[in-house]
This record gives C-alpha cells, sequence and structure tokens, in this order.
C-alpha cells in the first residue's frame, strides 16, 4: 500500500463528496424532466376516456378502413409482416399462452 498522505485523502473525499452531491442534483432533476415531458404529450388512450357524463353528440358511424394487407386471418392495418409476427411473439411470450392457442384477428398500427 503507498503513504497516505493528508492531501491526497483530502483529494479522495472531495470525489466523493462531489459524486454524492451529483446524485443528490440527479434525483431532484430527474422527477421534474420526467413531469416537463408527460405535461407535453398528447393524453394517452386512459386519460381520453375519462368517466363521466359527456355533453358531445355522437359522431357518425365511419366506415371501416380496408386492412392493407390480410396475412390468414389477421388482418394487417399499417403493419408490415415483419412487425406483426414480433407483436405476435411478444403477446405469446408475455402472457404464456402458446402461439398455437392465440387467435389475432388484426393488428394496427396506432
Amino acid at each position: 500500500m503507498g503513504n497516505l498522505s493528508g492531501g491526497s485523502f483530502l483529494v479522495a473525499l472531495s470525489g466523493i463528496v462531489i459524486v454524492f452531491i451529483m446524485l443528490a442534483v440527479l434525483c431532484i432533476v430527474i422527477p421534474i424532466i420526467s413531469k416537463a415531458v408527460q405535461s407535453l404529450q398528447k393524453p394517452s388512450v386512459s386519460q381520453r376516456s375519462s368517466p363521466g357524463p359527456r355533453n358531445v353528440a355522437p359522431a357518425a358511424p365511419a366506415a371501416a378502413p380496408a386492412p392493407a394487407a390480410v396475412t390468414g386471418d389477421v388482418a394487417l392495418f399499417d403493419v408490415d409482416e415483419k412487425t406483426a409476427a414480433c407483436i405476435m411473439a411478444i403477446v405469446s411470450h408475455e402472457t404464456g399462452i402458446p402461439l398455437s392457442e392465440l387467435i389475432f384477428k388484426a393488428i394496427k398500427a396506432i
């Protein structure tokens, strides 16, 4: 081990203090940035469909868009086959249900 003089001890101590101060600053700044970004984003689906009475007249039913491509029994709306396959694999993996037991009717890009 080398000689630990008073100067090197102070340098090491000041480095540790600076690291902890920066961690504290990050703990304060990250939630502020997160709230700012959330306020700039458009409301999500759950926020748009808030419970409560609405005074808006129902819109006339729009014609359903024609599927861009139909692969087997799955209608793909603005999604290529590779992306659809990835989505189906992810759903199968996350739910734990084998892909052969899942039935996909449509996949649409949002």
